[in-house]
């Protein structure tokens, strides 16, 4: 009974030490843990992994609006509002500030424009306060042209989808080829982008899964169909014998 009383407490005090043991070597390690993490978040880049340059986590979610030819911009100074003044961008993009050289602002934003004021006013101003307000820009649109009731340019206004773009231009004319609808989109300033859809599988169908979305400054053509293409080359008093199967 006592030996069975001994090996217990032995065993309950082997468990103890081991305990004190992994509890000890985990405290000698942490410090080298928290100091080789910190000695990596030094080292490694925002948005990258394992040292590795990662496009989808560094690109920008929210970008900014950048600035184009015609925008409205009223630029203001706190402390000197005499210099205050509303310019327009240029067709060659640049814009003419009172006091200072001419500024290239095609293609930045406002805050980037706003440090640009600032540094070309540095002369002038000593630490100047300046504000830039966008007042007027080319607002999103889609131009829809070819077989459509009312071709033109349309504001985009929220989520738009092909379809939808469509019903605002007025919809197809008699004369429209509703198979073969394109959606011309810019990829960039020398690659513009072609898509054909079949409108009128998508609305016989009532599947819109294939209907897409527009984005700003996308084209929509309806090409004609062929029977109207020949239809003007036919003389009026012989349409009924081509379109009527039962005279031959």
């Amino acid at each position: 009974m006592n030996r069975l009383k001994v090996s217990t407490i032995l065993a309950l005090a082997c468990c103890v030490l081991q305990q004190v043991l992994v509890v000890a070597v985990a405290q000698e390690k942490r410090p080298r843990v928290a100091i080789e993490s910190a000695g990596q978040a030094a080292t490694t880049k925002p948005g990258a992994a394992g040292g590795a340059w990662s496009p989808a986590l560094t690109g920008e979610r929210r970008p900014l609006y950048r600035l184009r030819k015609s925008d409205v911009l009223e630029i203001g100074f706190t402390f000197a509002p005499e210099f205050n003044q509303t310019v327009t961008i240029r067709p060659d993009g640049f814009i003419t500030l009172r006091g200072v050289d001419e500024l290239y602002v095609e293609g930045i934003t406002v805050p980037e424009l706003r440090e640009a004021v600032r540094s070309a006013c540095a002369a002038m101003f000593n630490d100047p306060e300046v504000t830039v307000v966008l007042k007027d820009f080319d607002k999103p649109y889609f131009i829809a042209t070819g077989e459509v009731t009312h071709p033109g340019k349309y504001e985009l206004r929220g989520d738009t989808t092909v379809t939808e773009a469509l019903a605002i231009a007025g919809g197809f004319t008699g004369q429209a080829k509703h198979s073969q609808v394109v959606l011309f989109r810019r990829a960039s300033p020398e690659l513009v982008e072609a898509r054909l859809l079949d409108v009128k599988r998508m609305l016989n169908s009532r599947n819109l899964e294939e209907d897409a979305h527009l984005m700003p400054g996308d084209l929509l053509f309806v090409p004609q169909n062929l029977i109207s293409k020949v239809k003007r080359y036919l003389p009026a008093s012989n349409l009924g014998m081509f379109w009527n199967p039962a005279q031959f």
